[in-house]
C-alpha cells in the first residue's frame, strides 16, 4: 500500500511539473491601430477549450488584466487580454486613464468595435472552442464587455468586476445573446444605486438571462489590490469581495460552459 501510494505521488507531480502555462504577445489591429493583446493557455491541456477574454481597467492592458489571463488560464481556457488604447499605450496616473477611458466612455461604438476586435483574436486562435465563449471585464472593462453584450456579440456570457452599467440606448440590450453577470461593490460611488436599479431594468426588459451580485462594504476596483486600502476614496482593494467575486465567475463559467 505505501509502495502503490509512493508511486502515486510520484505520479502526480510528474503530471503537475510538466503542466507550463504557454503565454505570447499578439500584434495585431483595428484600423489603422496597432494593438498589442496577451494570450495564455495551459500547454499540458490538449486540443480546444473555452476562450476567455479579458478586457483591462481605465489603465490599460498592463500586469494586472494579464495576470487574471493567467489565472484563467490555470483553469483551463485559453485567455487574451486585449489591448483597447493601442501598443504600449499604459496610462501614468489617474489623470491621464480618464482620458483614455473617456474616449471609449463617449463613443460607444468605437468602444464595441474594439472590443470586438479583439474578440476575434481569440476566435480565430487554434485551441479556442469557438462554441464556448466568454468575456470579462474590470472596471473600464466592465463597460466595455457590456457594450459588446449590447452589440449582438455571439458570446455564451458576460462577466463585470465593479464595472460601469449606463449605455446610451438601453434598447440595445434586446441584442444580447449571452448570459450577464455583475458583480458589484454595495458601497461605490462610482455606480450609485439608482444606475444599478436603471441597469436591472434594462436587462429585466430585454428579456436577458442576468444575475448581479454585490458585495457589502465594497467599493469601486475592489478585485485589486494595487487600488490600496482607504475605502473612503471611494477605490480600495476588498479581499472578501474579490475572492467571492472571482468564485462567483467560475461558477458561471462552468454553467455557462457545461
Amino acid at each position: 500500500m505505501r509502495y502503490l501510494l509512493i508511486i502515486g505521488l510520484i505520479s502526480l507531480w510528474s503530471v503537475n511539473a510538466g503542466a507550463e502555462l504557454h503565454t505570447e504577445t499578439i500584434e495585431y489591429k483595428h484600423g489603422d491601430t496597432l494593438l498589442e493583446g496577451y494570450l495564455a493557455y495551459d500547454d499540458a491541456i490538449k486540443g480546444k477549450r473555452p476562450g476567455v477574454l479579458v478586457v483591462h481597467e481605465w489603465w490599460g492592458n498592463n500586469a494586472y488584466s494579464k495576470r487574471r489571463a493567467d489565472q484563467l488560464a490555470r483553469l483551463g481556457y485559453v485567455a487574451f487580454a486585449l489591448d483597447m488604447y493601442g501598443k504600449g499605450i499604459v496610462a501614468k496616473d489617474a489623470k491621464e486613464a480618464g482620458a483614455l477611458a473617456g474616449t471609449y466612455r463617449n463613443d460607444r461604438k468605437l468602444m464595441r468595435e474594439r472590443a470586438n476586435s479583439g474578440l476575434e483574436v481569440l476566435r480565430k486562435h487554434e485551441l479556442t472552442d469557438t462554441k464556448r465563449m466568454a468575456a470579462i471585464g474590470y472596471c473600464f472593462g466592465g463597460t466595455a464587455i457590456l457594450e459588446l453584450a449590447r452589440s449582438g456579440a455571439p458570446l455564451a456570457g458576460f462577466v463585470s468586476f465593479h464595472g460601469g452599467l449606463d449605455t446610451p440606448d438601453t434598447k440595445d440590450a434586446e441584442n444580447i445573446k449571452g448570459k450577464v453577470l455583475v458583480l458589484h461593490g454595495g458601497d461605490d460611488p462610482s455606480v450609485p444605486a439608482e444606475l444599478m436599479t436603471a441597469f436591472q431594468n434594462e436587462m429585466r426588459k430585454a428579456g436577458v438571462d442576468w444575475q448581479v451580485y454585490i458585495y457589502g462594504g465594497a467599493v469601486h476596483s475592489f478585485s485589486n489590490p494595487e487600488s490600496g486600502n482607504d475605502k473612503s476614496r471611494g477605490v480600495a482593494y476588498d479581499e472578501k469581495a474579490d475572492k467571492r467575486s472571482w468564485e462567483a465567475m467560475k461558477i458561471f463559467l462552468a454553467e455557462i460552459f457545461k
